[in-house]
């Protein structure tokens, strides 16, 4: 293929277009797409780093059953027996699918007919349970369907904009820049509410750390508020909702005045008043909640509390009005339309006897799912237990992501029969599977995806299927003809299934389901658009929903639901003193498994760490990059210490990517408890207590070579990508050898070097070279900290070295006249910290855009701009000392 190839981001919801462009050298050029009204020609960090994601390095080319290369035939037919197999002994539930945010609506689609349809049960959920359930609940109990009212323009054409839960600058990037260029072109006024300051605060005109859990108390106090305000539209709630008299009562019994709520949130009555004024006094607002949100057990309820708000002022449906759901995912919404959580049927149907039967019929199914199936953290209890048999997980890595994820990992190790369809080979799941069958990945996949605005976008293949690799679609259909179903499982293409997927969606609707796109039934697949949906009366879709009513309940009304404050379901205790927190780092995706592989993405940060508050740190005898073990009742991670008075006093705040193939014990779900909201099943991520104590290492050290290294056996160890090398940093509690050198050796490849000794002071230093060219260098400690690593690294991506830097080499100090770029802080241009903070000293630079015209930094994705504001003042203040 030489010809640019339009097509979508595979990371968050945004769905970001993205042209893929030949560079000439045999590789693809990876550039925002400037008409898709997503993003308008901007990509993240992430994203802009697409064309380096696409090689074969790790990749699954080939199916495997038991350990060894398996041709198709075998691999499918020992899916397809072993299943057919357990429904015949102890039938359908002791079957599972747990499927994945990162396929497309299309493979979704099949993997949905397959398991209910036809196998007959419901144990089919998602990853995008991690992320969206309770928002789906929410929007299902207030709307009457799982519907985002909004689209992203509403940013910008809102007064307001309320951030709940959602670290937007890092999580989403691109609509944080639209809402930046919204507030600098219209004054856009930006409310922050998370527990800790993000860089996402860096734009807020008012900062709610609000107490973790105590959200629904905040807006059941602004609703009583809005009430006695006279900032309630009478008109809007009488012709176009049910149950607001009760909703309302039950908001001022539990929020009687602000005095109360200020102390149930540990806010001040003053920022409690200058919220509930600006939300009162602004018309045009937009809530986007996210994770902070969902990831919750009251996650639904806290949902509904905002939701009621915006009901009550008749701000939903209209131009820069709305609450708004930020997906995670991909395509968690695309794997909603058909039905990819256990709760649900296909085109937003659910499991009553109506809509068993319409589904049934359309699929012509043999053995329909009668009732609601597993949600995943039950779906892996049930595996644990015994009661599943044979899983199928496709496209995700659930022994990393799942709560109490060690319990997981026994789980998967005890299912009498695992398959997993990936592309990459070796993962933390990957690892327990009998059966591993090779899906083709970004690049190489053809089909949609559907973002937080309901856009359906072409996701278009540009690359040829690697090795044996197929389509998703393709593998469970060729399953599910081996199962006997063929002649239901025909599909051609993937156009053939979007066809069928949207003649479902119209299929008997009367306007009580809001998802319709019937009309793209027969459109041209290949060249479909960006179409929101609903698009029942017009292929061009629909931009917003609800503002004159027409919910998708009985009687076309809304419903107010009343929610009463509660607390999280742990707190902390004497064991436990500590609240942690968990989420996702700017330049990071998931479980790694694409990031992970790219250098620049690992360069921000390269370790898991745990952030503290100073007072936390003090009490502790910890200090910045110190390291620690962090316990809970579930388990333990040993990480890099952060100390930031960004993290409030008595609560931790660590990423959620480290896995075994980055991590020694680096993977924080190991401590998350599988506490889940009652109503979406969503677990509580936000909220474990813990415990952190300082590790004391006996010696550290840090390995950059060219090779493969395994990690030798350590108390803490962690991989990183870097330019032309890894880099593993290792530390222990006792010495690793007696005989270091033997140790070394084992680890560096068997090549001609140079060694530096100093017993007395605990420094050893290896390094091996082929000619000029460095090939491994292994820096160890015991007493004396180690050298800045970033001089060493950049000398892997030369392919010698000069004198200088010969001599330099075990200093680990880059010569005088070499230049030191530091630390990354810009990952879309590399630029360093070290060059930034030279180029505020020495060039007066005082704001981002004067060193974005400078450096570069900052101009793409903008999420450095927070730091690169933040050394402005550190470097100012150094010279001002």
């Amino acid at each position: 293929m030489t010809a640019a190839v339009r097509t979508t981001c595979p990371y968050c919801g945004v769905g970001c277009g993205v042209v893929a462009s030949p560079d000439g050298a045999g590789g693809w050029a990876i550039t925002g797409d400037k008409e898709h009204p997503a993003n308008f020609g901007r990509l993240c960090s992430k994203g802009s780093a697409l064309g380096e994601t696409l090689g074969l390095d790790g990749r699954l080319l080939h199916p495997v059953v038991d350990g060894r290369q398996a041709s198709w035939d075998q691999a499918l037919a020992t899916v397809a027996g072993r299943f057919l197999d357990v429904i015949a002994e102890h039938g359908p539930d002791a079957v599972a699918f747990y499927v994945s945010g990162q396929l497309l609506t299309e493979d979704y689609y099949v993997a949905n007919k397959l398991m209910k349809g036809f196998i007959g049960s419901a144990n089919i959920d998602t990853n995008s349970r991690l992320c969206m359930a309770s928002s789906v609940a929410g929007h299902r109990r207030a709307f009457g369907g799982d519907v985002v009212p909004g689209n992203y323009e509403d940013l910008e054409l809102a007064d307001l904009v309320v951030l709940v839960g959602s670290n937007l600058a890092w999580c989403h990037p691109v609509l944080y820049q639209r809402l930046i260029r919204a507030k600098s072109e219209r004054g856009t006024r930006i409310v922050v509410i998370d527990p800790r300051r993000t860089a996402t605060c860096d734009a807020a005109d008012l900062h709610l750390a609000i107490r973790p859990g105590s959200d629904v108390l905040l807006f059941n106090g602004l609703l009583a508020h809005l009430g006695r305000a006279g900032a309630i539209d009478q008109d809007f709630i009488a012709k176009r909702t049910n149950d607001f008299a009760h909703a309302f009562l039950s908001a001022g019994d539990d929020a009687c005045d602000m005095d109360a709520v200020a102390l149930g949130c540990g806010l001040t009555l003053g920022e409690i008043q200058e919220f509930y004024e600006l939300f009162a006094s602004n018309p045009e607002t937009v809530t986007v909640y996210s994770q902070g949100v969902n990831q919750s057990s009251r996650g639904t309820d806290k949902v509904d509390a905002i939701v009621n708000c915006h009901l009550a002022t008749g701000r939903i449906g209209k131009p820069g009005m709305g609450p708004f759901s930020i997906t995670g995912q991909p395509n968690a919404m695309g794997g909603r339309e058909v039905g990819g959580l256990a709760n649900q049927l296909a085109a937003h149907m659910g499991f009553t006897p109506d809509e068993i039967d319409r589904v049934g019929r359309f699929w012509q199914a043999p053995r329909m799912a009668q009732r609601e199936g597993l949600k995943a953290v039950d779906l892996f209890q049930a595996i644990e237990s015994g009661k599943i048999k044979a899983l199928w997980v496709m496209a995700t890595n659930p022994a990393v992501s799942l709560p109490d994820a060690d319990r997981v990992n026994r789980a998967l190790a005890s299912c009498p029969f695992v398959a997993v369809s990936d592309c990459t080979r070796d993962t933390d799941t990957t690892a327990y599977a009998d059966v591993l069958l090779p899906a083709t990945g970004w690049g190489e996949k053809d089909g949609t995806v559907t973002n937080s605005e309901r856009r359906i976008s072409r996701q278009r293949g540009f690359l040829p299927h690697p090795g044996e690799a197929k389509p998703d679609w393709w593998i469970v259909s060729q399953v599910a003809a081996r199962m006997g179903w063929a002649d239901a499982f025909a599909y051609r293409s993937p156009a053939d299934i979007f066809a069928e997927h949207a003649a479902l969606s119209a299929f008997e609707n009367d306007g009580s389901r809001a998802f319709d796109i019937g009309t793209l039934a027969g459109a041209d697949y290949d060249a479909l658009p960006p179409t929101q949906w609903p698009a029942k009366a017009s292929p061009h879709g629909t931009a917003r929903l609800f503002a004159e009513g027409d919910f998708p309940t009985p009687d076309a009304r809304a419903r107010f639901v009343a929610v009463q404050a509660a607390g999280p379901a742990t707190s902390a205790s004497a064991d436990y003193p500590f609240i942690l927190n968990t989420g996702r780092i700017r330049d990071q995706w998931h479980t790694m498994t694409r990031t992970g592989l790219v250098p620049r993405l690992s360069s921000h940060i390269a370790e898991p760490f745990v952030a503290l508050n100073p007072a936390d740190a003090a009490t502790l005898a910890l200090t910045d990059d110190d390291l620690a073990v962090l316990r809970s009742a579930q388990g333990d991670a040993t990480l890099r210490v952060r100390v930031t008075p960004d993290q409030p006093q008595g609560q931790l705040f660590a990423p959620m990517h480290w896995n075994r193939r980055f991590s020694g014990n680096g993977g924080i779900n190991a401590l998350t408890a599988p506490v889940t909201d009652a109503i979406s099943g969503q677990p509580e991520l936000k909220h474990t207590p813990a415990s952190l104590t300082p590790f004391k290492p006996a010696w550290t050290a840090f390995l950059i070579t060219r090779g493969e290294a395994a990690p030798p056996s350590a108390e803490y160890w962690t991989r990183s990508a870097a330019a032309g090398c890894t880099v593993l940093m290792l530390a222990g509690a006792v010495l690793p050898a007696d005989d270091l050198t033997a140790w070394a050796e084992a680890l560096l490849p068997s090549l001609p070097g140079i060694d530096y000794h100093d017993k007395r002071r605990g420094i050893h230093r290896w390094a091996r070279l082929d000619g000029d060219r460095l090939e491994a260098c292994l820096f160890l400690s015991t007493g004396q900290p180690l050298p800045s690593r970033t001089w060493l690294v950049s000398l892997f991506a030369a392919t010698g070295m000069d004198a200088k830097s010969r001599t330099g080499l075990l200093s680990g100090r880059a010569p005088a006249d070499t230049p030191d770029e530091g630390r990354t802080v810009c990952s879309c241009f590399n630029v360093g910290l070290n060059r930034i903070a030279a180029a505020i000293r020495d060039g007066g630079l005082t704001s981002a855009e004067q060193i974005g015209a400078a450096l570069k930094a900052g101009t793409n994705c903008g999420s450095c701009i927070p730091e690169l504001k933040e050394l402005i003042g550190h470097v100012r203040c150094g010279q001002a000392a």
